[in-house]
């Protein structure tokens, strides 16, 4: 009676319920047709962890892990060299049920229900658990990516890959052999050289079969407290990539020596170290002259969780802001009823709806690329177009939620604050913006035939607006091939242009028409709500945004 009495006191006093509670998967459409052909136990499981995601319960663990940041301990009492990373026990909360999920094994372990679409099942799962917290997914994007590096060699795959596929976490301080699953991290960046690796001056000695002792340092390195990590290093013949575990078979440490947690804007429940080794044992995988092409396979797994991370954020972002404004009046009415917010609103939804169909359709690309030459060219063009654009617009976008709340959103009491703070690192990981469209210029220079194929995609999709938009690409390629400082804009234009032929494919007839008409046949904008009246706002966000029955 309590709790309802306190309720009827907020509602008098004008402010709407907490957004808690609201299934995540049930309550998003657009998600619900996309899983709708998947099999009954896969999407009873997403509407389970939709359930858990936005759980009071759940959002506590995001909280404490947020607020009880991860702590290194160098040295122990005896002055000796510990090197552990101490976390709340929110986060271990958060590691158990997320690898009990498979979020980092799934797409690998060719389970009956999603072969043939594990890629895109894995998606929904990492979107909707983006929606709770983001921190603890880093290990596990690196964890699920490491599985294409280390199959380079085959000898370290067998050794590693069981453990890895487990679904059963392991915290523990032991050797990896002697765990029940292990978690694995990466090192690349070097001061030096940040995003250019081969710049990188860390070296490798070949000293056994296979067997590389690396020195060297590394700028940032996630998750430090992960069993082993996938580093670069110089070797005499070129760059090489390296799976380095953190303990020896006797518990001693392999010669990482952490010098620091970086004290990061968001992305706080995780842990980011610089650290300096030596004499530290590492096993090659492929050839040792093959560093960057081995771990490019690993580097494109993780740019789609970036997409899929920043996607879930936005959507859990601008729930929150549609569930505040039905329930706040100004002037007699209430907020989401005032002309002026319905098309904020509204504007936001498209860019959401857009972002996730796109981030989802590129997993799909993942599933088909073995078999599809068109998937093929779909993920190899729209993975770095997919994480230029969903992460570059969620910054902005969270923002204009969190306006949304007013200043009820700009204080840490709220899941949309941690939202904006983790945005950026979206981005900026696993290759800024600059390197997506540099990396869409390579594709121009060295495979302009897949763009064809690509196109083919897009035509068939987009229907009767095909023609014009397609034309607006081949000019962007033509002006990109004689100005690299325009690739930007061929970029986005990519984006756009696949995420509303996306849209028009899952039948989302009127929202597509919508995000095609503003963001492709419209002049440049800035901000959000400049949709023209002609489009029924109220009808986009109770489209894409139900009310809570």
């Amino acid at each position: 009676m309590t709790l309802n009495r306190n309720e009827q006191k907020l509602a008098e006093l004008n402010q709407p319920k907490p957004w808690s509670g609201i299934n995540a998967f049930r309550s998003d459409p657009l998600v619900v047709d996309i899983a709708a052909s998947m099999p009954r136990p896969l999407r009873d499981d997403f509407e389970a962890l939709g359930r858990y995601a936005t759980s009071p319960e759940a959002q506590d663990l995001a909280r404490m892990a947020n607020e009880g940041v991860p702590k290194l301990r160098t040295h122990g009492p005896r002055g000796e060299r510990l090197d552990v990373v101490e976390f709340h026990p929110a986060w271990h909360a958060l590691m158990r049920r997320s690898m009990t999920s498979g979020l980092h094994a799934s797409a690998w372990e060719n389970i009956a229900d999603e072969r043939g679409r594990s890629h895109k099942a894995r998606a929904i799962r990492f979107y909707l658990t983006a929606q709770l917290e983001c921190g603890h997914l880093c290990p596990l994007t690196m964890t699920s990516a490491s599985v294409a590096a280390i199959s380079a060699s085959p000898a370290v795959q067998k050794e590693w890959a069981p453990k890895i596929l487990s679904r059963k976490y392991d915290s523990s301080n032991r050797p990896w052999m002697q765990k029940s699953s292990v978690t694995i991290g990466m090192g690349m960046t070097e001061k030096q050289g940040g995003t250019d690796v081969r710049a990188n001056t860390s070296t490798a000695e070949r000293v056994g079969e296979g067997i590389y002792r690396l020195n060297g340092h590394k700028w940032f390195m996630s998750a430090p407290m992960s069993d082993a990590f996938v580093m670069l290093a110089q070797t005499r013949d070129g760059l090489g990539c390296f799976l380095v575990p953190r303990l020896l078979e006797d518990g001693s440490a392999n010669g990482l020596r952490f010098q620091r947690l970086k004290d990061k804007l968001g992305n706080r429940s995780n842990a980011s170290s610089e650290v300096e080794f030596s004499d530290t044992f590492g096993f090659v995988l492929g050839t040792p002259d093959a560093g960057i092409r081995t771990i490019l396979d690993m580097v494109t797994l993780t740019r789609l969780d970036c997409a899929l991370a920043s996607a879930g954020m936005m959507r859990a972002s601008l729930a929150e802001a549609v569930h505040h404004v039905r329930g706040r009046k100004v002037s007699g009415k209430t907020l989401i009823a005032q002309p002026m917010m319905t098309r904020v609103l509204a504007d936001m939804a498209l860019d959401v709806a857009a972002a996730s169909a796109l981030s989802f359709r590129l997993a799909e690309a993942f599933d088909k690329a073995r078999d599809s030459a068109e998937d093929a060219a779909y993920a190899r063009i729209m993975t770095p177009v997919a994480k230029y654009w969903c992460c570059k617009i969620a910054p902005a976008l969270i923002y204009e939620a969190m306006e949304c709340l007013g200043g009820s959103g700009y204080v840490e009491e709220r899941p949309i604050a941690r939202h904006y703070r983790e945005a950026p690192v979206n981005a900026i990981w696993e290759g800024s913006g600059n390197v997506m469209a540099l990396d869409v210029l390579r594709v121009l220079t060295r495979g302009k035939d897949l763009f064809e194929l690509l196109f083919q995609v897009i035509s068939r999709d987009l229907g009767p607006s095909a023609k014009k938009t397609v034309d607006v690409l081949r000019a962007a390629m033509s002006l990109c091939e004689r100005d690299e400082g325009a690739a930007r804009m061929l970029v986005e234009q990519l984006a756009l242009a696949a995420a509303a032929a996306e849209l028009y494919r899952l039948g989302a007839g009127r929202i597509a028409d919508a995000f095609l008409e503003s963001r492709l046949a419209a002049g440049w904008r800035s901000t959000y709500g400049m949709l023209d009246s002609r489009f029924d706002s109220a009808y986009i966000v109770d489209l894409l945004y139900p009310p809570a029955t």
